[in-house]
């Protein structure tokens, strides 16, 4: 994949994260925090179950495809869509107002929240990876047996 390709599909994705991380926080006026700690564990989440289902999809998209698909949803999409800077931004501010109690349990809940939510979707793409294979698996079972059957006829 070229360099123009590769920067193009991050900037398209990155686009298309950073618009719903903008619907987020105008759906949540007023609760920075919150709407920061939602589109950062959602992210963490999407971000695992693409990685995971990119992973588990082997051959069937090519490495090239799972590559350009990895740079516009992972990076670009989930990249654009999370803000780790604002939490970092965020604590910050706590910090000056002399909250950091809640600063230091702000990072760490985002943290904790965002690792749990990756692996959450690293097991809900196995899970969905899975499922997916054994019907696959299932139907080409049938239509052996299907083959079988129309060659005794």
């Amino acid at each position: 994949m070229s360099l123009p390709v590769a920067v193009g599909l991050v900037a398209l994705g990155g686009a298309v994260g950073s618009a719903l991380r903008a619907t987020v926080a105008v759906m949540l006026p007023g609760t920075p925090l919150g709407a920061t700690l939602a589109v950062n564990v959602l992210g963490a989440f999407l971000l695992g179950l693409v990685l995971e289902w990119l992973a588990a999809s082997g051959e069937r998209l090519g490495e090239r495809r799972r590559a350009g698909v990895r740079l516009l949803l992972g990076t670009g999409v989930c990249g654009g869509f999370t803000t780790y800077s604002a939490v970092t931004e965020h604590a910050a501010e706590l910090l000056w107002d002399g909250d950091a109690t809640v600063a230091a349990a702000y990072v760490l809940v985002t943290l904790l929240l965002g690792a749990l939510a990756t692996l959450a979707g690293v097991g809900t793409a196995a899970l969905l990876t899975a499922r997916a294979d054994d019907r696959d698996a299932g139907s080409e079972a049938d239509s052996a047996v299907d083959g079988e059957r129309g060659s005794t006829r």
